[in-house]
């Protein structure tokens, strides 16, 4: 009779995104994760090759999470507000997003909500420019805001709502100016 399974690889997964939001990616291990669910971690490798499959699980959790929560918004504002609160409940995923964790087909999948708002908002020639306008800019500034980079004072949350307001606003004008594609 075959041993009963103890543990499934959604439990491991759940287990591993727990351990990267209490310690990082280095407390993600396949022992700490193997106590948490409460087997050997040799019985890990029956559901997950390595540690480096490992956390492209739980990078994928965190796209897939962030990709349901972009969808769920509605417009450019909603969006980057979506974002942002991400990136605050669940920063360890935030940042293990722009590492080779996550393969290109999750990032594009959660790409996909920012791309058909911009394209709602300035059209479809401009449509990839504007969504990488505004991801940088959110990336940028919840990346420096966890990181606490913002050590001038002031409030962030309205630095954040000054931002959005005068992107979008700029986006919605379309006052973009037409120059010749130069290497930067």
């Amino acid at each position: 009779m075959p041993t009963p399974e103890r543990t499934s690889l959604d439990e491991i997964v759940a287990a591993a995104v727990r351990l990267l939001e209490e310690g990082g990616p280095s407390a993600v291990t396949m022992q700490a994760v193997a106590v948490t669910v409460g087997v050997k971690a040799p019985s890990l490798y029956k559901r997950v090759r390595d540690r480096e499959a490992l956390l492209s699980l739980v990078g994928a959790d965190g796209a897939d999470d962030l990709t349901a929560r972009l969808e769920a918004a509605s417009g450019l504002d909603d969006l980057l507000r979506a974002f942002r609160h991400f990136g605050h409940e669940r920063p360890e995923a935030f940042r293990l997003l722009f590492t080779t964790a996550v393969d290109a087909d999750r990032l594009a999948a959660t790409s996909a909500p920012v791309l058909r708002a911009t394209t709602s908002a300035v059209g479809e020639k401009h449509a990839l420019d504007a969504a990488r306008l505004l991801t940088a800019w959110a990336t940028g500034f919840v990346t420096m805001e966890l990181a606490g980079a913002f050590r001038l004072g002031g409030d962030l949350d309205e630095a954040y709502a000054y931002g959005r307001a005068h992107l979008i606003a700029s986006l919605a004008r379309g006052q973009v100016e037409e120059r010749p594609a130069q290497g930067s």
